[in-house]
């Protein structure tokens, strides 16, 4: 995804995406959702957030 994409979905949450990169903007957005912020850490296979809108940006 996009980080024009994603910023877009802050927005959305109410967070102000400023100068963050993606990982740390997918980060906040999935702090915001109650969901672990396991972005690009490098646990996409054992996360068990397999419904999560960024497991295919994450393998």
């Amino acid at each position: 995804m996009k980080i024009n994409e994603i910023k877009e979905i802050a927005e959305r949450q109410g967070l102000k995406a400023g100068k963050m990169n993606k990982t740390d903007l997918v980060r906040a957005i999935q702090r915001s959702e109650n969901n672990n912020d396991c972005f690009n850490t490098g646990t996409a296979a054992v996360c068990g957030q397999s419904n999560c809108l960024w497991m295919e940006d994450c393998k």
